[in-house]
C-alpha cells in the first residue's frame, strides 16, 4: 500500500496489518502441529464381536419366546490340528455367548473321504441341525471342494458351498463367507464411508481374498448390500513395485496374504482404512518367544493409517460371530430361498 494511503488510514491500517500478521502466525502454527498427528484408530473386533453375539442372544431369545426351537450348529474336525481344535473352540464358546445350543464332532486323520461325505449327509437331512461347518484343513487324501460341496446350501453357515459362492457373486442374498462378512462388518461398523473409494485387496484365495473383493465392490443397492468401492486385487505375482503403486492410491487395504509384515508405512497413504486378515506366526528376535502378528507392519503403519486393525484380536473374533450370525440365519429358514 501506498505511503498516501497508510497516511489517510492512519492507526486503523497499523492495527489491519498487525491482525493479519498474527493470523498468519496462528495459521502456521497450526499447520505445523497437524503434522503430529494421532495414531491410528484401532478397529476393536474382539468388543465389536462381544457386541454382535449380544445382539444375536436377544435376537435368539425373541425367536424361541415366539414357539420356534433353538438354533443349532454342528462342527465337525478331522484330524488333531492345534488351530483347528481352537477355532471349533471359540465358536462354541460364541454359541454359549449367543444362546445357540451345539455340538462337535471329531474324527481321526484316517477317516476316508466317503465316510466323512456320509456323515455329513446324514447332519443334512438331521432336522435338529440348523447350521453345518466341516472345519478346514482337510488332510491331503480328502477334497476339501467335495466336502464343501456335500454340505447342504441351506445349512452351509462356513458359505463355500458353490451355490452361495455363485450367489453373492452375481450379488443375490446368501451365506457369505465368514471371514469376508466380518471384514464388511467391520469396516460399516468403524463408520469408515466405502461409496466411490478406492480399494485394494491382497490375497485372492476363494474363501478370503475374492469374496471380499466381491463385497467391497459390488452394488450397495442389491440383496448383499455392499460397499461400492472401486477394487483391485493383488496377489503373490503382482510385482512389488507394483503392489506399492495400488496401495499408496487405496483408501481401504485389505491383506490376507500370509505374509508377515508385507505392508510397510511408505505403501500407504495417510488416513487410510488397513484391515489385517493375516495371522502368522513368527519368532520374537529379543525374547525368542513365538508371537502372533499379521500381514501389516503394525507399528509403522498405524502411525499413518486411520484406522487399523490389530493382530490378534481383530478380524479373528468378527469370523467367529459371522458364523454365529449364519446359524441364526440357516435356523429362520434361509434354505427355502435357495
Amino acid at each position: 500500500m501506498s505511503s498516501k494511503v497508510s497516511n489517510i488510514l492512519g492507526p486503523f491500517y497499523n492495527a489491519l496489518l498487525s491482525s493479519s500478521r498474527s493470523l498468519q502466525h496462528q495459521h502456521s502454527k497450526h499447520f505445523h502441529s497437524s503434522r503430529h498427528r494421532l495414531r491410528a484408530q484401532l478397529i476393536n473386533g474382539k468388543a465389536m464381536s462381544k457386541e454382535i453375539l449380544s445382539e444375536l442372544n436377544v435376537e435368539v431369545e425373541a425367536w424361541i419366546a415366539a414357539g420356534n426351537r433353538r438354533p443349532h450348529l454342528s462342527a465337525i474336525i478331522v484330524g488333531e490340528d492345534p488351530a483347528s481344535q481352537t477355532y471349533v473352540k471359540n465358536k462354541m464358546k460364541a454359541c454359549k455367548a449367543s444362546g445357540i445350543t451345539s455340538n462337535t464332532i471329531t474324527h481321526s486323520s484316517h477317516i476316508s473321504e466317503d465316510q466323512l461325505l456320509q456323515e455329513i449327509e446324514a447332519l443334512n437331512k438331521d432336522a435338529s441341525v440348523d447350521g453345518l461347518l466341516v472345519q478346514l484343513p482337510m488332510p491331503k487324501h480328502i477334497s476339501e471342494r467335495a466336502v464343501c460341496n456335500a454340505v447342504s446350501p441351506g445349512k452351509d453357515v462356513d458359505g463355500f458351498h458353490v451355490v452361495n459362492v455363485g450367489r453373492f457373486c452375481t450379488d443375490l442374498d446368501a451365506f457369505i463367507p465368514a471371514t469376508p462378512a466380518g471384514v464388511i462388518e467391520m469396516i460399516k461398523r468403524s463408520g469408515f464411508e466405502t461409496f466411490g473409494k478406492n480399494a485394494v485387496v491382497c490375497g485372492r484365495s476363494k474363501n478370503v481374498g475374492m469374496p471380499i473383493a466381491m463385497l467391497l465392490h459390488s452394488d450397495g443397492i442389491g440383496e448383499t448390500q455392499a460397499c461400492d468401492a472401486t477394487t483391485t486385487i493383488c496377489h503373490r505375482y503382482t510385482p512389488p513395485e507394483q503392489l506399492r503403486v495400488f496401495t499408496l492410491t487405496a483408501d481401504i487395504v485389505v491383506v490376507a496374504a500370509g505374509v508377515p509384515g508385507l505392508i510397510t508405512a511408505d505403501m500407504i497413504k495417510p488416513g487410510a482404512c488397513i484391515i489385517d486378515v493375516g495371522i502368522n506366526r513368527v519368532k520374537d528376535p529379543v525374547t525368542g518367544k513365538f508371537k502372533l502378528v499379521g500381514d501389516v507392519d503394525f507399528d509403522g503403519v498405524v502411525e499413518k493409517a486411520g484406522w487399523i486393525t490389530p493382530v490378534p484380536g481383530g478380524v479373528g473374533p468378527m469370523t467367529v460371530a459371522m458364523v454365529m450370525r449364519n446359524t441364526m440365519k440357516a435356523a429362520r429358514g434361509f434354505s427355502t430361498v435357495i
